[in-house]
């Protein structure tokens, strides 16, 4: 349910910030997703990760996403 309420808002965000942000959508079912899974230490679907331009994480957010927390992320 929390990924369903979340679609729009990433699809708002990817469709405004075109250029600024980049959104990777990861299938946790899938073999890749599951190493990603372990790798990040996520066990909440959906999770929101931010990173900073240099790949680190700078904060992330379990089930839903605060748009105006990844605009104000933003360089």
């Amino acid at each position: 349910m929390g990924c369903v309420a979340a679609e729009p808002i990433v699809h708002g965000l990817e469709t405004e910030l075109v250029g600024r942000l980049v959104v990777l959508r990861v299938d946790v079912n899938s073999p890749a997703g599951r190493e990603l899974t372990k790798e990040y230490g996520s066990r909440v679907t959906p999770t929101f990760i931010f990173f900073t331009p240099d790949g680190e994480e700078a904060w992330r957010q379990f089930g839903s996403l605060d748009a105006d927390r990844v605009r104000a992320s933003l360089p």
